[in-house]
């Protein structure tokens, strides 16, 4: 790994979203400089835990959580590969990926602490203003909380013609 640049995290989950903002900063701060790029990068995802899925569904659902596992496990290793792929295609070569369980706003806060991070980068979805009230910003939480830069990247709406 590239000693002593700024550690960049770039905060993924299966979105559309937080594959274009992963892209537009690899294609910003990356790509441009080649080899001698500014920043060491780290991308985090954040791996919800099964309990956290089921909410209130009672006790028969502790026979579902090592369904759920599994297919949480498979769904992170399906968007680690996507990851590696799309660093790959962009010539660029040891990024580290690492797969944290828990809700991502602390995991997120948590890996800028444990990363001594410079920036967190991470994609907007563009709720509006009741659904990031009833559901939560991750972004809007990490500006806040994070001990470093936040950068969120929004992806630009398709233009009607």
């Amino acid at each position: 790994m590239a000693q002593g640049k700024p550690i960049m995290l770039v905060a993924m989950d299966d979105s559309a979203h937080s594959l274009y903002a992963l892209e537009w900063t690899i294609d910003h701060f990356f790509t441009p400089f080649g080899s001698n790029h500014p920043f060491q990068l780290i991308i985090v995802h954040a791996r919800p835990l099964p309990i956290s899925l089921l909410g209130l569904a009672g006790p028969a659902s502790a026979d579902v959580i090592p369904m759920m596992e599994v297919d949480l496990k498979k769904a992170a290793a399906k968007m680690t590969e996507k990851v590696k792929e799309l660093c790959k295609t962009k010539s660029l070569d040891n990024v580290n990926v690492e797969i944290m369980e828990g809700d991502p706003r602390n995991v997120m806060c948590e890996a800028v602490d444990k990363h001594n991070a410079t920036i967190l980068v991470l994609g907007s979805h563009g709720y509006g203003s009741v659904k990031r009230a009833v559901l939560g910003s991750v972004s809007d939480y990490c500006a806040h909380h994070a001990h470093c830069t936040v950068m969120i990247v929004k992806k630009p709406k398709q233009r009607k013609e």
